[in-house]
């Protein structure tokens, strides 16, 4: 594969999991919003969108922020107890 194309990649498995979260927050602040609702009279709290919206966000989220500990971890930008364990001789 060329550069290019395995940047594209590289920039797609960030961009997706982003969207995951993006859209689990809105879900969930609209399965919030949704018991305010004058229109609709006994709407309640939607629990299978908030949990829905909770469970995106979630791995959206931890996929991002896992990505970004390994690759500072790779560059040694981690404080000193989460660098690698090295072996005694």
């Amino acid at each position: 594969m060329n550069a290019v194309f395995q940047r594209f990649i590289a920039i797609l498995l960030l961009v997706i999991p982003g969207f995951m979260a993006t859209y689990g927050f809105l879900a969930m602040k609209d399965a919030w919003f949704a018991q305010f609702d004058v229109n609709d009279g006994d709407a309640g709290i939607l629990w299978w969108k908030l949990a829905l919206g909770f469970i995106l966000f979630g791995l959206g989220v931890a996929f991002i922020g896992g990505w970004i500990f390994f690759r500072d971890r790779k560059r040694n930008y981690v404080a000193p107890r989460f660098r690698q364990k090295r072996k005694k001789r």
